[in-house]
């Protein structure tokens, strides 16, 4: 198994294989702690329009921003803290961000897409082993998906060490990725759209035992099928 990392939109439109997309703060958590709560049918889209259309279409949820802020009319921003206590079951959820779903639907080259966060990082790593390809693609979106954002990369990383068999330190992970450019965020009180508690739940470690498969559509959007367990996993992969 070769694993190679790749950064932002770029990227993700060269990435090849089993890609893993990976947005930290906050899209890709967020999408887990929302399929968590019940989404019934989770749709991530590129464009604020066709997000618009979806959910009309489907009486659905609307989450997400543009420069970190909730889009207008929006239910939720992108935010775990937002969402952590709300009840998505039996709902449709349509998600637009500025990086991590516009990975998501720019990678046309891959052969299978996930998504990648820490919160479900274990499973990420167990899923890529149950599948065992020949080659795995990690994109670090970044800020908008044009430039490096270091809690994406870290997340690569740390993402291809458990897979090359390479030690990590989360911990001092964790807090380097507390003072960095892309966290000021939540740590500014006046910035009520990214509160501390965001952090703190992009953070943690391993909360959910699930990968997140995204499945494109025709329509430009990317449906996210949760994956469970080991013996789904093997499932997956006899595919």
């Amino acid at each position: 198994m070769v694993v190679n990392i790749l950064e932002c939109l770029s990227g993700a439109g060269r990435a090849k294989g089993l890609v893993v997309v990976i947005d930290v703060f906050r899209a890709f958590s967020v999408a887990c702690y929302a399929v968590d709560r019940g989404a019934d049918d989770y749709l991530a889209v590129g464009e604020v329009d066709l997000a618009r259309k979806l959910a009309a279409d489907r009486n659905g949820v609307l989450i997400g921003e543009r420069d970190c802020i909730k889009l207008d009319g929006f239910d939720y921003g992108n935010s775990p803290t937002e969402i952590e206590s709300a009840d998505f079951s039996g709902r449709t959820v349509v998600h637009t961000t500025s990086a991590g779903t516009q990975g998501l639907t720019g990678a046309a080259e891959a052969d299978e897409i996930i998504t990648g966060a820490f919160v479900n990082a274990a499973a990420i790593v167990e899923y890529i082993r149950a599948r065992d390809p020949e080659l795995v693609t990690i994109v670090a979106m970044g800020t908008a998906g044009k430039m490096r954002a270091q809690e994406d990369m870290m997340c690569a990383m740390y993402l291809k060490n458990e897979l090359d068999g390479y030690p990590n330190n989360f911990e001092v992970l964790k807090k380097f990725l507390a003072g960095v450019d892309s966290a000021e965020k939540f740590f500014d009180p006046d910035k009520d759209y990214a509160p501390e508690r965001d952090f703190n739940l992009c953070m943690d470690l391993d909360r959910f035992d699930f990968v997140l498969k995204a499945l494109p559509r025709d329509d430009g959007s990317v449906r996210l099928v949760k994956v469970a367990s080991a013996t789904g996993w093997k499932s997956e992969a006899a595919q």
